[in-house]
């Protein structure tokens, strides 16, 4: 296992590509009470805004505890590969950050159903792990 903490300017290429690639992910968060929720979803990094987005209902478990405590991890896997960013997320619903989640989770999936109630997660990565061959050498 490798770490990297994000410098976005020099982001390693294979860890880029993976995360840009079409893999779903698992987001776990805190329950009130403390224990792990872990549900499957679309992650999306932005390099223009430094973060990552999940799009999710306001009413959705996820964006509920969120709403209490901002830890988060997001992981994806691909056979050996794999690799979670972990960070603090907060829950968005103005139409700019909501549309811009959309848009990104639309480059990495597809355009995403319409929901009335859509809001978005935006999640500031404070590092990255990973199956070693993401990483250029010299990273960790």
């Amino acid at each position: 296992m490798t770490s990297w903490r994000p410098g976005w300017g020099d982001f390693p290429q294979p860890l880029l590509d993976f995360w840009t690639e079409r893999h779903l992910c698992t987001l776990t968060t805190l329950r009130p009470d403390g224990r792990l929720h872990v549900v499957p979803v679309g992650v999306a990094l932005d390099h223009e805004e430094q973060c990552a987005w999940v799009i999710t209902s306001a009413t959705s478990r996820k964006a509920l505890n969120l709403l209490e405590r901002g830890q988060v991890a997001a992981c994806a896997v691909d056979g050996a590969r794999w690799s979670t960013l972990e960070g603090h997320g907060v829950v968005v619903d103005d139409a700019a950050s909501v549309a811009r989640a959309c848009e990104r989770y639309a480059s990495r999936y597809r355009v995403p159903r319409e929901n009335p109630t859509r809001v978005a997660i935006r999640i500031d990565v404070d590092r990255f792990v990973g199956s070693t061959g993401l990483f250029s050498a010299g990273l960790g």
